[in-house]
């Protein structure tokens, strides 16, 4: 089950299935990614994205792992969080492990407790994981890191992964909600912009699309009506009322 609870601007999404210590199967991928997209939708201006209990996500629910369909919705969820305008925030509290190191990997930014701890155990299980995941580790938790994780399957604690940790506390959850709160009240298409300039210039830095995608919402921040709110907020010395458009 996938909770999604309203705070306000902030959307909170709960992986609630404690009984596997969060881990995902082919329904809850599809599912994390139907409620991402319907809070969006709803106008969400920042999501912030939970497991329920002591694990953040224990991974792959390996029972169904082999099933038909689960690395397509898994990687279309990965990268859904990766590319929906409004910026993501993970609380990891615990344990996130395969595919919860990927759900940590594609939110923008983590928030973590010092009982986080992240791996990918694949050479373990004879699993592998797509280039993107290996790239984006890389890029956030070093070259070294990424190698330990990938190559003898250690798990990292904080402190070991610390490109990983944005944020640290001892209850990220409330951490994250409070940070995400002060984030949605952000020009929403300059965080569109930026979001879209650091993914896909890291990614695809010469590709054509990529540099239209990016030059189209620079130019949509300097056209907009918030730019103007932006300066008569300064002028009148008040906080801006952004609405994203």
């Amino acid at each position: 089950m996938i909770e999604s609870l309203a705070h306000d601007a902030v959307t909170e999404l709960r992986i609630a299935r404690p009984e596997r210590r969060n881990a995902l199967d082919t329904e809850h991928c599809r599912d994390l990614h139907a409620a991402l997209d319907e809070a969006v939708a709803g106008g969400t201006r920042a999501v912030v994205l939970t497991g329920e209990g002591t694990a953040f996500c224990s991974g792959a629910d390996l029972h169904t792992v082999g099933d038909a369909g689960f690395l397509d919705a898994l990687y279309a969820m990965l990268q859904r969080l990766v590319a929906v305008e409004v910026p993501v925030i993970a609380a990891v509290q615990g344990p996130a492990i395969g595919a919860g190191t990927q759900l940590a990997l594609a939110a923008d930014l983590r928030v973590c407790a010092p009982q986080a701890v992240f791996g990918l155990p694949t050479a373990a299980l004879g699993l592998a994981v797509d280039p993107w995941t290996v790239r984006r580790l890389a890029l956030l938790a070093g070259g070294g890191p990424a190698r330990r994780m990938l190559l003898t399957c250690e798990r990292l604690d904080v402190v070991a992964a610390a490109g990983l940790v944005d944020r640290a506390a001892d209850d990220p959850r409330a951490a994250a909600l409070a940070w995400a709160a002060e984030v949605a009240e952000l020009a929403p298409l300059t965080l569109a912009y930026n979001k879209l300039a650091v993914n896909r210039l890291l990614e695809e830095p010469t590709d054509p699309e990529t540099l239209g995608a990016v030059a189209a919402g620079f130019s949509a921040c300097w056209a907009s009506e918030d730019l103007a709110e932006g300066r008569r907020a300064r002028e009148e010395r008040r906080a801006p009322r952004f609405v994203g458009k």
